[in-house]
């Protein structure tokens, strides 16, 4: 699967008082607010108000950005995946500059003619739609390393994305649009039904729930990057 890495601004979620931060079947967007104390901006307004939540329980800014990116895995589904990477570029309060590259890595398996024939001829779609394309993820991995700047627990970082994934959110329609281009894809290369499968289209209020995603964020709440890069995590993944 192609990975996008985000770099646009959509939704702003301020940190003055809001209803209902917790509930994932009423939430609206806004593209500008103003604010006094921070503001949390991500792909997805559930994501933005789990940053937002991070902040109000004491977290500062990289507390706010583990919440958010936990829960995109969760609400962004083609985009905001614990399966890619991603960079994060910070000041801390002293003024030290910081800078993490966690994008993905080849496997310890790769070699300059995996993509080759015996005749040294490109075999193609196997550096794109074959298992041998994906590179190792090292979003969880960069994550992980970003608590050492964090003030809260990794469990209240990831809990909202997990209860999200386990009991559901309701798709806008760009988001069942999606889901409904990318039938045939899931069917292709899934040897069973997954979640974003559907036996008549999505639709905007459809609700996806993710109980695979859930139990995996569970392993990386109790055990940490272990938690997705060994054990069964990784098993499933081999």
């Amino acid at each position: 699967m192609k990975t996008r890495h985000l770099c646009l601004i959509f939704f702003i979620i301020s940190c003055k008082p809001a209803s209902e931060l917790n509930d994932s079947y009423k939430y609206s967007s806004r593209k500008q607010t103003i604010s006094k104390n921070g503001a949390v901006a991500s792909a997805h307004p559930l994501a933005s108000k789990a940053g937002v939540a991070a902040m109000r329980k004491g977290g500062n800014a990289f507390d706010a950005a583990i919440a958010t990116q936990f829960t995109l895995a969760v609400v962004y589904p083609g985009a905001g995946n614990i399966g890619g990477g991603g960079f994060m570029v910070a000041r801390l309060q002293s003024g030290e500059l910081v800078s993490l590259d966690y994008r993905e890595t080849a496997p310890a398996s790769a070699h300059k003619n995996m993509y080759l024939d015996s005749s040294g001829n490109i075999i193609k779609g196997k550096s794109t739609g074959s298992p041998t394309a994906s590179g190792v993820p090292g979003s969880v991995a960069g994550i992980i390393e970003t608590l050492k700047y964090a003030k809260l627990p990794l469990k209240e970082l990831i809990d909202p994305a997990i209860s999200i994934a386990e009991n559901g959110f309701a798709v806008t329609a760009a988001e069942a649009s999606s889901l409904n281009n990318l039938q045939d894809k899931f069917t292709k290369y899934n040897s069973g039904p997954t979640a974003f499968h559907k036996s008549i289209p999505w639709k905007a209020g459809d609700t996806l729930k993710q109980k695979d995603l859930a139990r995996t964020l569970i392993r990386i709440r109790d055990e940490g990057a272990k938690g997705f890069y060994e054990g069964e995590t990784a098993k499933l993944i081999a």
